[in-house]
C-alpha cells in the first residue's frame, strides 16, 4: 500500500528534476540513519526504477557480489540464475548488458542503497562505479541514484572523490530530520492526534526521525508512548544507541567516546576539552571522528559571540542520543512505566530545559519568521562568561545577531504553563543584558525575546523588559 509522504517538497523537486532532465544524472542522497532516505527515493521513483541494489551491513565483498547477482536475476528473469561476478567491474558490465537489452524509456533509474556497505575494503566498488558512469551511463539518458547513511563517508568517498567520480555528482539531497511542523503532519497522517505540547515532549526525546516517530500510537500521551518505545522490553529504542554508531562508522569507539563526553555537559566543549574529557589522542583520528559526527548530524558546532574560529565549540544535538545517555541507559531493566516516574523528577526538569534549547536551535528559521526578520541576514551564536570572585557569570543560549544593527537575546524557558515574569526573573534578565553589553561592547540595539511553550503572562515586570514573547506555536509554522 502506498504511504503518504510528509514534507520533503524541496527534496522531491530535486529528484523529479533529475528524472525530467534530458541529460544523464548522478544524484547523491545523504542523511543520517533512519531519516527516511530510501522511502523518499522509492516514493519519488515509484514504478520507474530499472535496477536497485542495497548493501549488506558487514557483508563481505563476496556476499555483496552474490547479492548483486540475485537482484539482477530478479529483474532480468533469465532461464537460469546469474552467477556471482568475479568483481565489481564484471558486475557493472553485466548490468550494462542487461540494461541495453531492455526497451528504452524516458529515463532509466538505477538505485544503489547503503553505498558504504557495498564498498567494502579493497573491493574497488567506487572505482567500478566510476568506470560504469564514465564508460556508459554518462552517454545514456540514465539517472543513477546513490544513497548512504554514513554521511561523512558519502561526502569523503563520493562527493569529494578524486578518482572516476570526481565532479560527477550532478545533484545532491541532504535529508534532514523532520521539523516540528512536519512531525505534527506525520503523526496526524498516522492517526496519532496529539496536542502541540505532547508533540514537543516527544520531539525533545526522539527528535524528528521518521523511523522513531512511526512507533507513536494514537490515544496515548507522550509519556505513555516514550515509556513503551524507550523503556519496555519490546521498545525499539531501548538499545538503538548500541547499534546506531557501529552501523555508521568504522571503528566507532572514538565517536561513542565523544558523544558520551558531550552528553555530560549542557554548555558544549571545545576540541581540547573533548580530548581531555574522553581521554583521546590529539591526532587526526579524533579530528576525523568529530568531523564525521558533525556531517552526520549528531553534533553541532557553534561559536560564542565575538569569538574566533579557534574557539569553535561542539554540542551534542541528536535528541535520541541525549535522551538515551541521560535516562534510558541508567534505567535499563526498570521496565515499562519507568518514564511516568522519571518525568516527575528534578533531573527531568533540568534536562527538559536543555532539550528545549536544542529544539529552539533546530528551529531558528521559525523563530526569525515569528520575529519578522526572515529577510534580514543574521548570525546565531551563544554567549558564556565564567564567573569569578570579582564578576558574575552569565550564559545566553541563543543570540541572533542581525545586519540591521540589532541583536535578539533569546531567553528559553520550558514551563508547563504561561511564564509569569516575577521580580526575580526580571532581575535575572536585566543582569544578563547588562553583563552581555559590558562584555561584548556592542553598540547594537538589544531586544529581549522570551520563548516558552505557552508564552508569558504579561505583568508589570515583563512590560518594558520583554520585547518579544513567543509560544510553541511558532515552531510549527
Amino acid at each position: 500500500m502506498e504511504q503518504t509522504i510528509v514534507g520533503r517538497k524541496e527534496e522531491l523537486a530535486i529528484l523529479n528534476k533529475a528524472f525530467q532532465s534530458k541529460e544523464p544524472e548522478m544524484v547523491a542522497v545523504i542523511g543520517r540513519r533512519r531519516v527516511g532516505k530510501t522511502f523518499l527515493i522509492r516514493h519519488a521513483y515509484q514504478g520507474k526504477i530499472d535496477f536497485d541494489l542495497t548493501g549488506i551491513q558487514n557483508g563481505s565483498s563476496r556476499e555483496q557480489l552474490q547479492n548483486f547477482a540475485d537482484r539482477l536475476t530478479l529483474y532480468a528473469k533469465p532461464l537460469f540464475p546469474f552467477q556471482r561476478p568475479a568483481n565489481w567491474l564484471q558486475a557493472f558490465q553485466m548490468l550494462v548488458v542487461w540494461l541495453e537489452s531492455t526497451p528504452k524509456r524516458e529515463k532509466r533509474v538505477v538505485f544503489f542503497d547503503e553505498l558504504p556497505w557495498l564498498a567494502t575494503r579493497n573491493s574497488d566498488f567506487i572505482k567500478a562505479l566510476g568506470y560504469f558512469w564514465n564508460s556508459w551511463a554518462s552517454e545514456e539518458n540514465v539517472c543513477v541514484v546513490i544513497c548512504g547513511s554514513a554521511a561523512s563517508w558519502m561526502i569523503a568517498n563520493v562527493v569529494r572523490d578524486k578518482g572516476g567520480l570526481h565532479n560527477r555528482i550532478t545533484r545532491r539531497v541532504y535529508l534532514a530530520p523532520f521539523t516540528l511542523s512536519e512531525t505534527e503532519q506525520y503523526l496526524t497522517s498516522r492517526n496519532a492526534r496529539l496536542d502541540r505540547y505532547q508533540i514537543l515532549l516527544i520531539y525533545m526525546a526522539l527528535g524528528g526521525i521518521p523511523h522513531y516517530l512511526k512507533e507513536i500510537e494514537g490515544g496515548k500521551t507522550a509519556a505513555q508512548n516514550i515509556d513503551f518505545i524507550c523503556f519496555s522490553q519490546n521498545g525499539i529504542l531501548k538499545d538503538e544507541f548500541l547499534q546506531l554508531y557501529p552501523a555508521l562508522f568504522d571503528n566507532p569507539d572514538t565517536h561513542i567516546k565523544i558523544v558520551r563526553s558531550l552528553g555530560q555537559t549542557w554548555q558544549g566543549l571545545s576540541r581540547n576539552e573533548i580530548i581531555e574529557s574522553a581521554q583521546l589522542q590529539n591526532n587526526g583520528n579524533t579530528t576525523r571522528a568529530l568531523d564525521e559526527l558533525v556531517s552526520s548530524g549528531f553534533v553541532s558546532t557553534y561559536y560564542s559571540f565575538g569569538k574566533k574560529i579557534k574557539d569553535l565549540r561542539y554540542r551534542l544535538t541528536d535528541e535520541y542520543s541525549l535522551f538515551y545517555l541521560k535516562f534510558i541507559e541508567e534505567n535499563q531493566g526498570s521496565g515499562q512505566s519507568s518514564w511516568q516516574t522519571i518525568s516527575q523528577t528534578q533531573s527531568w526538569k533540568s534536562w527538559s530545559g536543555y532539550a528545549f534549547e536544542n529544539l529552539a536551535l533546530r528551529h531558528v528559521p521559525q523563530i526569525k519568521k515569528a520575529l519578522g526578520i526572515s529577510g534580514i541576514y543574521t548570525e546565531t551564536s551563544s554567549f558564556y562568561q565564567k564567573g569569578t570572585t570579582q564578576q558574575q557569570g552569565v550564559q545566553i543560549d541563543l543570540l541572533i545577531d542581525r545586519a540591521d544593527q540589532a541583536i535578539n537575546l533569546c531567553e528559553l524557558k520550558f514551563y508547563k504553563s504561561e511564564v509569569v515574569v516575577t521580580k526575580a526573573i526580571a532581575k535575572e534578565l536585566r543582569t544578563k543584558l547588562a553583563l552581555f553589553q559590558a562584555a561584548s561592547q556592542t553598540k547594537k540595539q538589544i531586544f529581549i525575546s522570551l520563548i516558552a511553550p505557552y508564552g508569558i503572562l504579561q505583568n508589570e515586570h515583563s512590560l518594558g523588559l520583554v520585547d518579544n514573547a513567543l509560544g510553541m506555536d511558532i515552531f510549527f509554522e
